[in-house]
C-alpha cells in the first residue's frame, strides 16, 4: 500500500492536467490581488479508445498527446494536477482520535485499512484529509479517506512523463469538480448557501452528476451517455469518418436537416438524461428537488440545451464558465476560451490546486 498525494498539501504551482476520453485538457492559472489570471491552456484531441470510459488503454498515445498540449500551451510549468474517475476511487469518512499527528494518522489509517477497503492493501493507493471535528465527540475527527487501485494512479503518472510533465498531484474527478465550484458562486443565487445544486458534465462518453449541498458534494454518480453519440449519428447520416463528423459538429457546414433531425433529437436525449440521472439521485437520498442545474462538460456547449433542459425540468440551468471573472493573458483567445468553458471544469479545478 502506498501513500499518495490524492489530497497533497501546498506545492508549487501545478497545470490542471484533465485526460478525457475524448482529450487531454491543460489548464495554468496565477493568482494576484485575490483575482485568478488564465495565463495558458490548451486541448488536444486523442486517438480513438486510447481513454476508454476514463481508464488509460493506451498510455503511450495519450503521453504523445499531453507532450503536444505542453508545446502548444507554451507553458513553462512542468508540475501537473491530474484526477481519477469517482468510480476508480473509494472514498469513507472515519472517525480518529484528534489528538494525533499526520504521521500517528498515517500508521493508524495503515493499520486499520483493511477494515474499509475491498481490495489487497499492496494494491492500493491511500490518503485522507482531516474534514474537521466529529459532530459527536470533540476529541475525534471526522477523517476522509480515499483509496484507488495503484494502476489507475500509475498509469496517469507515467502518461505525464512521457508528456514531460511530473504529476505532482492526484486528485479525485468530484473534488476537482467541487473546487472549480467556488468559481461559480457568484453565478448562482445566495451564491449556492443552503442550496442544492446539480452539476451535470456530459463528455465525450461518460456522463457524470455531482449533487452539491452548501458548496459540498453529497452525490456522485456516472453513466454512459455523451456527445460520441452524436458524432456517431452525423458520421452514419451523411457518410463522414469520424474524425470528420466530430470536425463537423463543432465547426458547422453540415446539411440544412441537421439541426431539426439530428441535433434537436440529441437536445432532447440529454434532458432526458438529466432527468434520469436526477431521479437515481432522488431514489437515494432524502432529497426531491435541485434548486440549481450546472452544466458542464463538452456538449454543454450546444446552442439552446439549457434552456431546453430548464423548459423540461421546471429547474434554472445555466452553463458553467468557471473563467468569467478571471483576466485572460495576451496569448489566450476569449472566444476560443468560451466555447471551451464548459469543458474545462475539471482542469480548472485541478489548476486551483497551485493555490491551495
Amino acid at each position: 500500500m502506498a501513500f499518495s498525494s490524492l489530497f497533497s498539501k501546498k506545492q508549487p504551482p501545478v497545470l490542471g492536467l484533465d485526460i478525457s476520453s475524448t482529450a487531454v485538457k491543460l489548464l495554468e492559472l496565477s493568482q494576484s490581488g485575490g483575482r485568478y489570471r488564465v495565463e495558458s491552456y490548451a486541448v488536444e484531441p486523442l486517438p480513438l479508445n486510447s481513454v476508454i470510459e476514463k481508464n488509460i488503454s493506451d498510455v503511450e498515445a495519450v503521453g504523445e498527446a499531453i507532450r503536444r498540449a505542453v508545446k502548444r500551451s507554451g507553458t513553462k510549468t512542468r508540475n501537473a494536477a491530474v484526477a481519477v474517475a469517482g468510480s476508480a476511487v473509494i472514498t469513507k469518512v472515519i472517525s480518529m482520535p484528534a489528538s494525533l499527528s499526520d504521521e500517528e494518522m498515517a500508521s493508524q489509517i495503515e493499520l486499520e485499512a483493511d477494515q474499509y477497503i475491498p481490495y489487497p492493501l499492496e494494491e492500493v493507493n491511500i490518503d485522507f484529509e482531516i474534514i474537521g471535528s466529529s459532530g459527536k465527540d470533540d476529541d475525534r475527527v471526522d477523517v476522509l479517506l480515499a483509496a484507488s487501485r495503484s494502476e489507475n494512479v500509475d498509469v496517469r503518472i507515467a502518461a505525464c512523463e512521457i508528456g514531460g510533465l511530473k504529476a505532482s498531484v492526484v486528485d479525485v474527478e468530484a473534488y476537482a469538480m467541487e473546487n472549480a465550484f467556488d468559481l461559480l458562486a457568484d453565478q448562482i443565487p445566495d451564491s449556492g448557501v443552503d442550496k442544492t445544486i446539480a452539476i451535470v458534465d456530459i463528455g465525450a462518453t461518460m456522463t457524470t452528476l455531482s449533487v452539491l449541498h452548501d458548496s459540498k458534494i453529497i452525490y456522485t454518480r456516472e453513466q454512459v451517455f455523451g456527445g460520441k453519440q452524436l458524432t456517431e449519428e452525423i458520421q452514419r447520416r451523411y457518410g463522414l469518418s469520424y474524425e470528420e463528423a466530430g470536425m463537423a459538429k463543432r465547426q458547422g457546414g453540415l446539411p440544412d436537416n441537421y439541426i431539426p433531425e439530428v441535433l434537436e433529437p440529441f437536445k432532447e436525449a440529454m434532458a432526458q438524461q438529466v432527468s434520469r440521472s436526477l431521479q437515481f439521485f432522488f431514489s437515494s437520498s432524502q432529497y426531491n428537488s435541485v434548486d440549481h442545474i450546472i452544466l458542464a462538460g463538452g456538449s454543454a456547449s450546444i446552442p439552446g440545451v439549457d434552456e431546453l433542459i430548464e423548459a423540461k425540468l421546471g429547474t434554472h440551468t445555466a452553463v458553467a464558465n468557471p473563467f468569467a471573472n478571471m483576466s485572460l493573458s495576451s496569448r489566450i483567445k476569449a472566444q476560443t476560451l468560451s466555447n471551451d468553458a464548459p469543458a474545462l471544469m475539471i482542469s480548472c479545478g485541478l489548476a486551483l490546486r497551485s493555490f491551495s
